[in-house]
């Protein structure tokens, strides 16, 4: 990773240089159904652009949300009320590497479309790709294990879960992801995995509903809960939209590629990459970067997607009480805020969520 100037977010002293590693985060990653058709129709495709395989290359690591299994096997979960079943081909791990993935969480919504093989054949491809996964596994004791990432020179521990649905969880005898019911409160598993890492946690939760604007009142509650009990760093994903930034919450990461119908209003063909700044393995700083996700393809955004992306990101930042600066190339930049010793954000530092 190459060192650089980054202005420094919430104040007005100039730029600091920023020389720590750097961790970047993608939300929804669908490479099935259209997408999966044109890496099999053209055995060269691509579906992220050069700018943005540059951007990407300046993180030590890539993280993002694998939307749907990658194999050549299975039966579409037998769900009358399932609308959509995403399965990608074994190609599409190349894919993931050429971007420079590192891992993904597989605790969606997704990862069981075609049932268990097709799960057991996306764990292993990766496995054999070096791809870290989290969020999913053959048991329920596999799906929550909390994995170590390497970030550059630090270490971070990455936790995935998903409230939805009750029926992919995984249990002691059978493959599935990483359940937690967040309508009552955050289950204890997560708080026992948080509190035994020794190393900074990014939790990545598939919480909420789809096409929304904004965060739920249960999904800030658990938001609030998850830093409490001590994640650094909490970026979830599922509303297809990126939310804004509340403390260190990075509410909706956004889609990152996939071939859904547009909404002319909520824009989800508007996306983020979202590159996370770490001081001794701790986020710090974070940049967001606009793109623009056409069918099957994402690039960095421009002109007036990258306007439109500015506008409703430093929106949504202000609602929840974060500033956001122009760090420079059409960047956006947020200094996250400091940890008390107890692991909690001191106060002042970002909104109560709701009851």
């Amino acid at each position: 990773m190459t060192a650089r100037v980054l202005p420094t977010a919430g104040t007005t002293s100039g730029p600091v240089l920023d020389v720590g590693p750097v961790l970047a985060l993608g939300g929804d990653t669908m490479l099935g159904r259209g997408v999966g058709e044109r890496l099999r129709d053209d055995p060269v495709a691509q579906v992220f652009g050069p700018r943005l395989r540059e951007v990407a290359g300046e993180a030590d690591a890539v993280v993002v949300n694998l939307e749907c299994c990658i194999s050549e096997r299975g039966e579409r979960w037998p769900d009358p009320d399932k609308p959509y079943f995403f399965r990608a081909p074994p190609r599409a791990v190349k894919v993931l590497l050429d971007l420079g993935v590192d891992a993904v969480t597989l605790a969606n919504n997704h990862a069981l479309d075609f049932g268990f093989d097709a799960l057991a054949d996306t764990l292993d491809l990766l496995d054999r790709a070096g791809i870290t996964v989290v969020g999913a596994g053959a048991d329920v004791a596999s799906a929550r294990a909390p994995r170590t990432l390497h970030v550059g020179p630090s270490h971070v521990t990455l936790l995935g879960l998903a409230d939805y649905p009750a029926e992919f969880g995984a249990t002691p005898t059978r493959a599935g992801v990483a359940f937690a019911d967040l309508s009552g409160g955050v289950p204890e598993w997560v708080r026992i995995a948080l509190q035994r890492s020794d190393r900074p946690v990014v939790v990545m939760p598939h919480w909420g509903p789809n096409m929304v604007q904004e965060p739920t009142r249960i999904v800030r509650r658990a938001a609030r809960r998850l830093i409490e009990w001590g994640a650094d760093l909490v970026a979830g994903h599922s509303a297809h939209v990126f939310h804004g930034v509340e403390g260190r919450v990075l509410y909706d990461l956004g889609d990152l590629v996939d071939d859904y119908a547009r909404s002319p209003l909520l824009r989800n063909d508007i996306g983020m990459l979202w590159l996370v700044h770490l001081n001794g393995g701790v986020p710090e700083q974070l940049e967001a970067v606009p793109l623009r996700l056409d069918y099957a393809f994402t690039e960095v955004a421009d002109g007036g997607d990258a306007a439109w992306a500015r506008r409703r990101f430093t929106r949504a930042c202000a609602a929840l009480g974060t500033e956001v600066k122009d760090g420079g190339n059409g960047r956006l930049l947020m200094r996250l805020p400091e940890r008390s010793a107890s692991g909690a954000e001191p106060q002042g530092t970002r909104t109560a969520a709701p009851e």
